[in-house]
């Protein structure tokens, strides 16, 4: 049996990295919670390997109350300590108070224009851009629209999530098709959401 042609990235053999891969990255997501799942979890992984943060995100789903941002933005100093004191995390005390902070905005961009995922998906037409990489070295860190998205995020008042983290989330929720093109799911992924 053929295998399948995948991106460079994902390291064979290891399951969780492999079935992220498969089946999450570059899905177009447009549901308010998944998509402030991954903020918190990209902002936390600011100057680690995602796969760090993958490995530990069934213990942030834990200990930020299921990703829902109404409970995270009323998190205080008490669940900041515990925070601060849970080895399933990472325990950066300005990543966690990052995400509690970026969950009271990302309630008001929902107030503003009735969910987040109209909001950023605007900065892309409301559809995926579509890539056409051969190599992972061809692959930007960041591009103009990472750089718009973090400039207004900024100005609202988010932290933690700069262009680079910016465009890893719109890898993450297919904001933009990063497959390379030998990619059996960059192919998948156009049928889909054409």
């Amino acid at each position: 049996m053929k295998s399948k042609v995948r991106c460079s990235w994902p390291t064979e053999g290891d399951a969780l990295y492999l079935d992220y891969h498969d089946n999450e990255w570059g899905v177009p997501v447009h549901d308010d919670q998944k998509i402030f799942e991954f903020l918190v979890l990209e902002s936390a992984q600011a100057g680690l390997s995602w796969r760090t943060v993958l490995y530990k995100r069934n213990n942030y789903r834990k200990a930020f109350a299921g990703f829902d941002p109404v409970k995270v933005s009323r998190f205080g100093a008490r669940q900041v300590e515990k925070l601060l004191k849970n080895a399933g995390i990472i325990r950066n005390r300005a990543k966690i108070e990052a995400a509690i902070n970026n969950a009271q905005r990302f309630l008001e961009v929902q107030r503003e224009f009735g969910s987040f995922s109209k909001y950023i998906w605007g900065f892309v037409g409301g559809k995926p851009i579509v890539n056409r990489w051969k190599t992972v070295k061809q692959l930007p860190a960041i591009t103009p629209e990472a750089e718009a998205i973090a400039k207004d995020l900024k100005l609202r008042g988010f932290k933690f999530l700069g262009p680079t983290v910016i465009y890893a989330h719109m890898q993450a929720t297919g904001m933009v098709n990063d497959h390379m093109v030998e990619c059996f799911r960059y192919r998948e992924l156009q049928r889909k959401h054409k």
